[in-house]
């Protein structure tokens, strides 16, 4: 079985944590090249597993046949139309982009090039979320369903992420954020409208979604709250009870999974990945929709 060969753009802690790790092990693929704006970085991360650092994003994308980016929001907007653009299958960090017009551009270079796309959403590949999700009533849910999501955190207070820019930026809304508005939306069908959101210190967010048949759902989020481990759980309650599931597998597991399901859809002894750059943009409007709900109307929402 020929194996895919896949370069990483990016160095930071995610790629060295991550990507990386799962790359250079999985049966289905090979980590032949890394690129980063920081040579040392690049040569740091080839070293540790196995695969080459290159100087110039253009000779990547001329040795690989599918990148996966673990860059910021903005950077991901620019470098993923480039990949697309010369013909790579692409694994895209969440949020898409940094703006609407960011993410519709990413979308549209993977549709005008043919090729397969999946979005890091690792809940979405986590064995137990799956099994939630597939023991939950057939929809479409009407008003009498209610879906409640919390993920709270202090990952911003300290460790490897705390110095991320646009995390201290956008917060929770953009790192986590995708996370649970997709899975209420595959829990309770596609979101329809932002009832209300409200955003208080230390970057708390509550936010009320409107799901495709009535169905309502709350979220609150934060990653700034002194809390050690994380607090992560969903739940759905209505007519047939409350049925609830947290985060259980690790992210490198979530993210094997995601490998799997790529590769299948390249290969074609699968599907193409539903979770694609389409699936990112329909988010990031989310996002901007919930962004303008608590009064942010900075231009990046064009």
């Amino acid at each position: 079985m020929r194996q895919l060969r896949f370069g990483l753009i990016g160095g930071g802690p995610w790629a060295l944590r991550v990507h990386g790790p799962v790359l250079a092990a999985h049966p289905r693929a090979r980590l032949t090249g890394v690129w980063t704006r920081r040579p040392e970085a690049a040569a740091e991360m080839a070293a540790r597993f196995g695969a080459r650092a290159h100087s110039e994003l253009d000779a990547l994308l001329d040795a690989v046949d599918a990148v996966a980016l673990a860059v910021p929001p903005r950077v991901q907007g620019e470098l993923a139309v480039r990949a697309a653009a010369a013909g790579r299958h692409l694994i895209c960090e969440k949020p898409l982009a940094d703006s609407v017009a960011g993410a519709r551009a990413v979308a549209a270079a993977v549709d005008e090039a043919g090729v397969l796309s999946s979005l890091m959403l690792t809940l979405r590949h986590d064995q137990a979320v799956r099994d939630w999700l597939a023991g939950l009533p057939a929809g479409p849910h009407g008003s009498d369903v209610t879906g409640v999501a919390r993920w709270l955190s202090g990952s911003l207070l300290g460790g490897p992420y705390a110095g991320s820019s646009w995390r201290a930026e956008h917060g929770a809304l953009f790192d986590i954020g995708p996370h649970v508005i997709d899975l209420m939306g595959a829990a309770l069908g596609p979101v329809r409208a932002v009832d209300w959101a409200h955003r208080d210190e230390p970057d708390l967010w509550r936010i009320g979604l409107r799901h495709a048949g009535g169905a309502g759902s709350t979220t609150i989020l934060s990653m700034r709250l002194p809390i050690d481990p994380s607090e992560v759980e969903f739940a759905v309650f209505g007519r047939h009870g409350v049925a609830r599931v947290g985060r259980s597998a690790d992210a490198a597991t979530c993210f094997a999974r995601l490998v799997d399901e790529l590769v299948a859809g390249i290969d074609g002894s699968g599907p193409p990945p539903p979770l694609d750059a389409a699936h990112g943009l329909a988010l990031q409007e989310l996002l901007d929709r919930i962004r303008l709900a608590v009064g942010d109307h900075s231009p990046q929402s064009s």
